[in-house]
């Protein structure tokens, strides 16, 4: 680090010691690369670093967090959706370069873009409306999210204006996409609830998705489909002598988890001090020490089950239901309205989607199932790729995430009846993951 000339010590203390200090460490751990923070405490301090690997696809197969008074210090084993080791020099050094900047910026990439954000009721080809609707306004659709859960739908779509290449910035025109749309996602039965709007802002597109289906309070719907074996556990127990709250969560595991949970943790103003995860086979086990940004535990019974249902949607809305088909195909006017309607003329549901394009090639994923969230018919799929382009819509099996067989005391982690353990003991054995002490014992 280049000093300027006219620092003082002092300044050079504080910028020092605010400014993350960063080590990658590929020698430790034979089969995960090793990523060690740590800095001055701060609000939001831990999605930031987590926010940076999953942005990556890495996989986070542990990890120990530890706050001691006001220190940061975290150890996060990485590897590749493929399982192996981070050997790109690139890739290390960008992750590096990232986690070093105090507030880090990914704003970049959606610059002179429109931002239009959807949330209403899902049904079946609503997609294909809403992308028709955006075609026939000469929007160009150059990148979108899409969530569903519970019946809900939100989605993050940039655009920018067909004929121009510009933003949209004309207030006429803003106010005709968001009118009709609008009156898209109302359908017949949500008019209240459906909510469009129109935004130069550019925000971190999927803790925006977080936030909106948060504020549409699709945590409290009734699901669509019933219970599943593999519906995520979550338990929260209170430490009143040390005045924490205890979070455990047990789940099947996937990339952007611990993301996907400090995120909500984080935007509903609590802060984690302390925190293990550890991965074994496709499971995942996951232990946080929270407090208010005030400094207190939760404090009532109403608080400590809208937690657990928050975060059992925050993992869910992620969670990939249906059969994946990507498409890759050269990007023209009206692509997305043709695809999707030819999704809903075949009664296929999209319950996911992540929209991109790439110098002229369109790059897109879909999770579709059928009407009832059913498995999709194999011939109803072939059917569907045949009137697109074999060549062009392909199925796709999810990348499969690399565990290594965890130690005999990590297997056992469970969350219900979890005891809660000692505070000494629990930072004497974060300070010894993190590699500042030589034994916990």
């Amino acid at each position: 680090m280049e000093w300027h000339a006219c620092l003082d010590e002092y300044e050079k203390l504080v910028i020092r010691m605010s400014t993350p200090r960063v080590v990658i460490d590929n020698a430790v751990c034979p089969t995960a690369t090793l990523v060690k923070v740590d800095s001055a405490r701060r609000h939001g301090i831990l999605l930031d670093a987590v926010q940076v690997l999953t942005d990556l696809n890495l996989s986070i197969k542990k990890a120990y967090i530890s706050s001691d008074g006001q220190w940061f210090m975290d150890v996060f084993h990485v590897t590749d959706l493929n399982g192996n080791k981070l050997t790109d020099e690139s890739v290390i050094s960008y992750i590096e370069q990232s986690l070093e900047t105090t507030y880090p910026d990914r704003s970049k990439e959606f610059n002179g873009l429109t931002a239009l954000e959807l949330t209403g009721t899902d049904r079946v080809g609503l997609l294909s409306e809403v992308f028709a609707v955006l075609a026939d306004l000469q929007c160009n659709v150059v990148d979108a999210k899409v969530w569903t859960h519970n019946g809900r739908i939100a989605s993050l779509i940039y655009v920018k204006d067909c004929n121009s290449g510009s933003p949209i910035e004309d207030s006429q025109q803003i106010d005709r996409i968001e009118a009709r749309l609008r009156n898209v996602l109302k359908g017949d039965n949500d008019i209240r609830s459906a909510k469009t709007s129109v935004s130069m802002a550019v925000t971190h597109t999927e803790r925006r998705l977080h936030q909106m289906m948060f504020a549409d309070r699709d945590y409290e719907r009734k699901p669509i489909l019933q219970h599943r074996a593999d519906s995520p556990v979550v338990t929260v127990q209170n430490w009143v002598e040390k005045g924490y709250s205890v979070v455990n969560v047990q789940c099947k595991d996937r990339t952007k988890l611990l993301f996907d949970i400090v995120c909500t943790l984080t935007d509903m103003q609590y802060v984690v001090f302390h925190g293990t995860i550890n991965t074994a086979e496709d499971k995942a086990y996951l232990e946080f020490y929270i407090r208010h940004t005030d400094g207190t535990p939760i404090s009532w019974e109403p608080e400590r089950h809208r937690v657990i249902q928050c975060l059992q949607a925050a993992i869910e809305r992620r969670a990939s239901e249906g059969i994946r088909l990507e498409l890759c195909a050269s990007d023209r006017q009206g692509l997305l309205a043709d695809v999707t309607r030819t999704f809903r003329e075949n009664a296929l549901n999209v319950t996911r989607a992540e929209i991109s394009t790439s110098r002229d090639m369109a790059l897109n994923v879909f999770h579709v199932t059928d009407a009832n969230g059913n498995p999709a018919d194999p011939k109803i799929i072939e059917a569907v790729r045949q009137k697109i382009g074999l060549e062009n819509l392909k199925v796709k099996e999810l990348p499969l995430i690399y565990h290594q067989e965890a130690e005999r005391e990590e297997q056992a982690v469970g969350v219900g009846g979890a005891v809660l353990l000692s505070l000494g003991s629990l930072v004497r054995r974060n300070l010894y993951n993190l590699g500042l002490i030589k034994s916990y014992s």
